[in-house]
């Protein structure tokens, strides 16, 4: 897939942003974690006319690059909910921003002192970071993913990490989000990501923190940039980008904050909208 420096021009098409930013899961994968030749020829497109293509997922880089290379995508890539920039062309990580393990042990307690004992996951930093499943915690999400189970949580805490899973036994996604976020206030982010994904995150990260410096590489400003999204963690990059556009799938608190809805995933909803501008 390719991926192009903004400022150029295509000999066919003009289009009106610089930057296109997509979420990975439910946004520009289908559900078997493929991209259609329409919705690569609408982004090849778009980058043939001057804008460039960044990949904005809540996953690491560990769980991002493989698909990625499948994709033959070389351009900026901001994982881990914005904790990390990625050049895929490279293989190198430029930036990563790592959650304090005290607080996080702090707002964990508070967390399981209002709702009970949680499953747990760990995402450790780095361009080869692990991730460690701890007991209960299921982990179909995505598809077959590398992992390392643990059973002591003191394992967690022995490396850097950029965030933490949680999955509670009775409590829907939304309910464990909205239950955390208020047992630990601004000491920690939380957010839902996907279905069984709540995350911890360092303190006021989000998706538009990393797609502002990923951005900023590029020269390009939050108001030349289309996003695409599904899930609440892309709320942040829709406030940040100049426009944002809601899969027919997404979460409705997602569709609230659109500037428009497409069509899902499964149903080219990306390369609608790139062709529609393009036309």
């Amino acid at each position: 897939m390719p991926s192009a420096r903004p400022g150029g021009s295509g000999p066919d098409a003009v289009f009106p942003y610089r930057l296109v930013a997509t979420d990975l899961d439910g946004t520009l994968l289908r559900g078997d974690h493929t991209v259609s030749e329409r919705t690569r020829a609408a982004l090849a497109a778009a980058t043939a006319a001057g804008a460039a293509h960044i990949v904005v997922t809540g996953r690491a880089v560990p769980w991002t690059r493989h698909i990625l290379d499948a994709l033959g995508y070389e351009g900026l890539a901001v994982c881990a909910q914005g904790a990390q920039v990625y050049d895929a062309g490279a293989h190198r990580l430029l930036t990563s921003v790592t959650l304090d393990r005290q607080v996080a042990a702090l707002a964990l307690g508070k967390i399981e002192a209002e709702v009970g004992p949680l499953a747990l996951a760990a995402s450790r930093d780095g361009l080869d970071g692990d991730v460690l499943v701890g007991p209960g915690y299921l982990t179909d999400e995505g598809g077959p993913l590398p992992y390392i189970p643990f059973t002591d949580r003191s394992d967690m805490w022995e490396r850097p990490l950029n965030k933490l899973y949680l999955q509670h036994p009775t409590l829907g996604d939304d309910e464990l989000a909205a239950a955390a976020h208020q047992a630990v206030g601004g000491l920690v982010g939380v957010v839902m990501a996907g279905p069984g994904i709540v995350e911890i995150l360092p303190a006021g990260l989000t998706k538009a923190t990393g797609l502002s410096l990923a951005a900023r590489r590029l020269g390009v400003k939050a108001a030349e940039t289309i996003a695409f999204g599904d899930m609440p963690n892309d709320i942040p990059m829709f406030a940040w980008a100049g426009y944002g556009v809601a899969m027919g799938n997404a979460h409705d608190a997602l569709r609230a904050v659109a500037d428009e809805v497409t069509a899902s995933n499964e149903d080219e909803g990306i390369a609608r909208v790139l062709e529609r501008h393009l036309a």
